[in-house]
């Protein structure tokens, strides 16, 4: 991952972000200049290494223009953790709620669940031929090993009655090499049906291993957390693993035993190591709605904890130790970026040390008509390209003229201006209601191609766009 990171350049992160997101030029290269710092701060000798601490960011700009978007893809390009918390949900100690802290917990566990897909993914192919010996072991109802021979003590060992002459014992050993023999054959004879499909509708019973890692909450310093522990590695072999019978197919027998073989090919403490260090190294924390805090206390009710909660995020965003499930996490070294509107509050508003740990500003634009008419169709993932593939399932053949998107576009920022302006978000609402009529009647109109231009969207659109108070509950 840090290899992938360092292959990046400024401009190349800035361009792979253009892919998805219009515009916001500005902020896209402050993101772009923090990533590659992180690359640079690892490339440094020495203690100085430590001493170089991330420049957190914080985005100013109405809702929906991509202040959100550009950090997720942003961790997304380089396989970060990446967590988005919203800070009105969290209150500083004391109050009822959740505590800040909280953030770097979760992002540890969004870091462990990344690097044991991962984990996952290494064994895969041997977990799937360990599974595929074990359905053949079930379906033939033999074992690899049944029917092998054994050396004439094992059977006193085992309170059996063993041969007692050498023409016996040479017959015994016939009698099991034939028997092994036969064994493989059914063995084999059952592997080819398997790899040729012929039994995945037939049901098999497995036995299925309940997870011994149990989890409770418990009241910490840190307030109510969940704590996972592994009863048998606590308590050795005195408690047996449970299990289960499950009846199934083999299709579905073949996925879960195949799940619990890379679960016996991982290290589990290996990868919570690698978590932690992945959130210490490269995680990034997205505060969204920072300036709902933003307000000096002076006033008494459900703001009065408003400080209490910039207070509570400073620790960790300056640099601290937060106890986690998988070990103790430090934030030194964590990206944090902040967002919010600051209509009524200033970022002056924060209080003097949170404002110093954001010391990267940037401002996104409003969006004009002409950024919605890219936003449809520019993006990798532009709603025209969805819609597209959405309705090609059933058979029908969308077509976008240039007038209907401009058309879409004009519609879009007028309702943005009439009403709220909700920035993007306001196309997926336009574009829903445009479309409403033909997804539900694309089953039964089958195949056929159907162009979206002007007049068809002012046909389906107009009405509610001026009528204000219409639109106002519509889009």
């Amino acid at each position: 991952m840090s290899q992938l990171i360092d292959d990046l350049t400024p401009q190349e992160i800035v361009e792979e972000l253009d892919k998805y997101i219009i515009g916001q030029d500005d902020a896209k290269r402050t993101v772009a200049i923090a990533l590659r710092n992180r690359a640079r701060r690892r490339a440094v000798d020495g203690d100085l290494q430590d001493e170089i601490i991330p420049k957190n960011i914080l985005m100013i700009g109405p809702t929906g223009v991509g202040k959100t978007e550009i950090a997720r893809r942003l961790a997304n390009l380089v396989q970060a953790p990446f967590i988005k918390i919203e800070a009105t949900k969290f209150t500083e100690v004391g109050y009822v709620g959740r505590d800040v802290e909280g953030i770097i917990r979760d992002l540890v566990d969004i870091s462990y669940r990344m690097v044991e897909r991962e984990a996952f993914e290494e064994v895969q192919e041997e977990a799937e031929r360990r599974a595929e010996e074990r359905l053949i072991d079930i379906l033939a109802g033999v074992s690899a090993d049944t029917g092998a021979s054994r050396p004439p003590w094992a059977a006193a060992l085992s309170g059996e009655q063993g041969p007692s002459s050498p023409e016996q014992m040479e017959a015994e050993r016939q009698r099991r090499a034939q028997q092994a023999e036969q064994n493989q054959r059914i063995r084999q004879f059952t592997r080819q049906r398997l790899e040729a499909g012929e039994l995945e509708d037939e049901e098999v019973e497995i036995e299925v291993e309940e997870s011994s890692v149990q989890s409770m909450q418990i009241f910490s310093s840190a307030g109510l957390e969940e704590m996972g522990f592994d009863m048998q590695e606590m308590l050795g072999n005195m408690f047996p693993s449970r299990k289960s019978t499950k009846h199934t197919t083999v299709a579905d027998a073949r996925r879960i035993l195949a799940h619990q073989q890379a679960e016996k090919l991982i290290d589990s403490a290996a990868i919570a190591r690698e978590a932690v260090e992945r959130v210490e190294e490269s995680g990034i924390v997205f505060i969204d709605e920072l300036d709902k805090v933003a307000g000096r206390e002076s006033t008494h009710g459900p703001d009065v904890s408003r400080e209490g909660v910039q207070r509570d995020i400073l620790p960790i965003v300056e640099g601290s130790t937060v106890m986690t499930k998988y070990g103790p996490t430090q934030t030194d070294h964590i990206l944090f970026i902040a967002a919010g509107a600051f209509h009524v509050s200033k970022p002056s508003d924060l209080i003097p040390e949170l404002q110093g740990r954001l010391p990267l500003r940037v401002e996104l634009d409003s969006l004009t008509e002409e950024d919605f008419q890219r936003i449809l169709v520019e993006p990798q993932n532009s709603l025209v390209k969805q819609y597209r593939a959405l309705l090609a399932t059933e058979g029908i053949q969308l077509e976008f003229a240039d007038e209907g998107v401009a058309e879409i576009a004009k519609l879009a920022q007028q309702v943005n201006d009439a009403t709220e302006n909700i920035g993007a978000r306001r196309l997926y609402t336009v574009m829903e209601r445009l479309l409403e009529e033909l997804s539900f009647a694309a089953p039964e109109i089958g195949e056929q191609k159907v162009v979206i231009d002007a007049g068809y969207v002012l046909d389906q659109l107009k009405d509610l766009v001026e009528d204000q108070d219409l639109s106002r509950y519509m889009l």
